[in-house]
């Protein structure tokens, strides 16, 4: 199986637990990893037949922006449904990074894996 990749997409939302964290937008890293077979893509050159990076990239974004969240495990668990719902991937790996939840840390976050439903 093929994968196609989306590494470090930014998105800048609100999102926490604590008061502060609902007032201020907060930058969130996302890289993700789907499954998928490119072969009929490649063989005819046709994005349709792709899973379009670009628009997977899209949805994340206007998912993330549209409704907050407290928890990044409770928007990688949404983000990883919406893909495998909308998108030809069979199995979906998302991690999302926080740089500024500790400050004593570069960064702190989630990382999932998670197959379509037979």
């Amino acid at each position: 199986m093929d994968k196609v990749f989306i590494s470090q997409l930014h998105v800048d939302t609100i999102i926490g637990v604590y008061d502060f964290e609902k007032e201020t937008k907060q930058s969130l890293y996302f890289d993700i990893e789907m499954l998928c077979d490119i072969k009929p893509a490649a063989k005819t050159d046709d994005i349709a037949l792709a899973l379009d990076y670009a628009k997977v990239s899209e949805r994340v974004i206007a998912h993330t922006t549209a409704q907050p969240v407290e928890l990044l495990e409770t928007l990688v668990e949404q983000l990883a449904a919406i893909i495998l719902t909308e998108f030809a991937t069979t199995q979906v790996s998302i991690r999302v990074s926080k740089p500024a939840a500790v400050a004593q840390a570069r960064t702190v976050g989630v990382e999932i894996t998670r197959l379509k439903a037979s």
